[in-house]
């Protein structure tokens, strides 16, 4: 299990074929997958095998990453970077179960996602998407930083696109 960040209350790790179950409970939440696009997995054992693919962290170094509570060591969900090679940009995305919404766990994992996506990775910008009518995740957005650029459509609903640029970009 390699650890990649840790704030004050989760730690985030490489998801591995051994988070399938949580995996596949995230994904087939109907309020959880609302506003992604995505259709939930079919089984455990689809969700096992699309993490043994999952191949962000060889291809790019980084990607979506476990969320775990550091007192217990429960999964609570997922949050991390994605590069998108058709628009050459960089994202933070998350996802959490629905009894870990409003306690501030993906706000507190996407700002240390940023961060490590600026200071470790050297990214230029970082954007985040979500769909207009979902507000809690405009919220997350706007608390770590990220300011509107432009809508855009997310097969015909309106989208959102923040972003974010490198403040350490100066630094040497």
């Amino acid at each position: 299990m390699r650890i990649i960040l840790k704030t004050e209350r989760v730690y985030l790790r490489e998801l591995t074929p051994d988070d399938a179950e949580s995996f596949w409970k995230l994904n087939t939440d109907p309020e959880v997958i609302r506003y992604t696009g995505d259709e939930p997995f079919e089984s455990v054992e689809v969700a096992r095998r699309f993490l043994e693919q999952y191949d962000h962290y060889r291809k790019y170094g980084f990607g979506r990453w476990a969320v775990v509570l550091k007192s217990d060591h429960t999964f609570l969900g997922w949050c991390g970077l994605k590069y998108t090679e058709e628009k050459q940009e960089v994202d933070v995305g998350y996802r959490f179960f629905r009894k870990y919404w409003g306690m501030g766990y993906a706000t507190e994992s996407a700002r240390a996602c940023n961060e490590y996506g600026f200071k470790e990775i050297k990214l230029s910008a970082i954007v985040g998407r979500s769909m207009k009518s979902n507000t809690a995740s405009v919220k997350v957005l706007e608390k770590i930083g990220m300011t509107f650029d432009r809508y855009f459509d997310f097969n015909g609903v309106e989208g959102m696109i923040f972003c974010i640029r490198n403040p350490y970009r100066n630094e040497s």
